[in-house]
């Protein structure tokens, strides 16, 4: 529910942004809300699943989403349906990290192995599903109707897992680290809203510098806050183990080169290449098909032959290498060109899909399971929100530079509507932006695509050196590849 959602959306974005009057900036949200939320809170939940019980919040969880939907489907203004997005989000950390922690509490050693690439392959389903879905239910019944089919979803999985479930709890936890969850959403919060505001309002504003500021020093104090907690929200200590150290860089990597592109490449083949949604939900399906393949190959055949340092590195190169690829050909607004390298990147997703939670849980106490599936979730959501936030701003800065280029004597005003409007794929209203002027829309699409060079760039970059510190950090022992399983190895692709 959750993964599905968030990509049927992001293929819905130039609509909403059309139905709702809205630029870049404000559309940014759309995800933006729903996501912040969600990464700021995924720790909080896992400790009131531990404490409370986990089927208890995961009923809670989906009861919110399910209720926050219908009033997305129904939000009039940009400004209800990021309000509304944001509850979904507080519905969403709920319900994944009690998710995450009945797992880790139901299956141990090889079965936990083998419930986790099953875990990556569902995220990899509902990838998969999402573009194509968002972009049937965009072009036929109208962008309300992605949230409107979380109503019946909900309702039908509330009563399976009243059903199914069995409650658990961690008996040690006796009270909520309310110092630790103010303090860790209140700096992810205004790092966000530093990130995406910076593009509309200037980096050189003192309001963003003093958002940025004061989240470092929430975090800061989040740091100093849990050193001193006997019972913490985060215990800190396992980030001294390096492996736990080395799979969440590899955690937070993931999301912030990869998972950002199945959000932005949509967005691409609507502005740049002129695809209906449908047509871009289509094209991400090849891109997304590896999230579902690949965790069940890895778990089938090469968990008894690599360590999990070795497959996570391996990952990482992967997508270092399509999308530095990706970047070279992404000018010539070709999808087959774009199509080839993308694939080799989300080979390499695949991998850190099924993996990366595995590899992070082998240091942490089956007691902790909430604690642990809080700190997963919040890595993934947050390197998700932080990687859409912080390479807009890549894109944004980088079209903003291609346009001052091309057109040096408009006023800077003028220049940057431009970059809104051309960022936004209205290319049509860019051109009209300055007058007495003739622009061509063929430069400013070509303003939008050496955008998109630099974004991918940068994401390959962050790619290859975090790829490499997650070899260095991540210990081949603790990570050993499990002796092979005789035929049930071999079958777990049939499981």
């Amino acid at each position: 529910m959750i993964n599905l959602d968030a990509n049927i959306v992001a293929v819905s974005l130039s609509s909403i942004a059309g139905s709702l009057h809205a630029d870049f900036a404000s559309i940014e949200w759309v995800i933006s809300a729903y996501v912040l939320a969600f990464a700021s809170l995924l720790m909080p939940a896992g400790a009131l699943a531990d404490r409370f019980g986990r089927k208890r919040i995961l009923v809670l969880g989906l009861a919110i989403f399910t209720v926050a939907s219908f009033f997305c489907g129904a939000a009039t203004s940009v400004v209800s349906l990021n309000v509304a997005r944001a509850v979904q989000g507080i519905g969403a950390a709920l319900l994944l990290s009690a998710a995450l922690a009945v797992l880790s509490h139901a299956f141990h050693g090889k079965e936990r192995a083998k419930a986790f690439a099953f875990w990556g392959s569902v995220i990899g389903i509902a990838v998969m599903l999402g573009p194509v879905a968002g972009g049937l239910i965009t072009q036929s019944l109208g962008w309300q109707w992605a949230f409107y089919v979380n109503l019946p979803i909900g309702a039908v999985m509330i009563g399976l897992t009243l059903f199914v479930v069995e409650e658990s709890k961690d008996p040690a936890a006796s009270r909520i680290d309310l110092m630790g969850v103010v303090l860790f959403s209140g700096f992810l919060g205004l790092l966000t809203w530093a990130l995406i505001s910076g593009n509309r309002e200037g980096w050189s504003n003192h309001w963003i510098l003093w958002r940025a500021g004061v989240a470092v020093l929430l975090l800061i104090a989040f740091l100093i806050v849990e050193r001193r907690e006997s019972r913490p929200m985060v215990d800190l200590s396992y980030f001294e183990e390096r492996t736990f150290l080395g799979a969440n860089i590899a955690g937070v990597t993931y999301p912030v080169t990869f998972l950002t592109m199945l959000t932005y490449l949509p967005f691409f083949f609507q502005s740049a290449l002129h695809r209906t949604p449908l047509v871009a939900g289509l094209m991400m399906l090849p891109l997304a098909a590896p999230l579902f393949v690949v965790p069940r190959i890895v778990s089938a055949y090469l968990d008894h032959r690599f360590s999990g340092r070795a497959l996570l590195s391996i990952g990482l190169c992967l997508v270092a290498v399509g999308l530095t690829m990706t970047s070279i050909v992404i000018g010539r607004l070709s999808y087959l060109s774009v199509l080839v390298p993308m694939f080799i990147a989300s080979l390499g997703a695949g991998i850190l899909n099924g993996h990366v939670p595995k590899v992070s849980m082998t240091v942490i106490p089956v007691e902790r399971a909430g604690m642990a599936s809080g700190i997963a979730g919040t890595v993934r959501f947050s390197g998700l929100v932080l990687g859409f936030a912080a390479l807009g701003a890549v894109l944004f800065t980088s079209v903003a530079g291609d346009v001052a280029l091309h057109f040096p004597m408009a006023s800077l005003q003028d220049q940057a509507q431009m970059t809104r409007l051309t960022a936004n794929g209205n290319f049509a209203a860019a051109a009209q932006a300055l007058t007495g002027q003739k622009v061509e829309i063929a430069v400013l699409v070509a303003s939008l695509a050496r955008g998109y060079q630099i974004l991918l760039s940068v994401a390959a970059a962050i790619a290859i050196i975090d790829a490499a510190l997650t070899w260095w950090l991540t210990d081949a022992e603790e990570t050993a590849p499990h002796a092979a399983a005789g035929p049930s190895a071999v079958n777990t692709l049939l499981d």
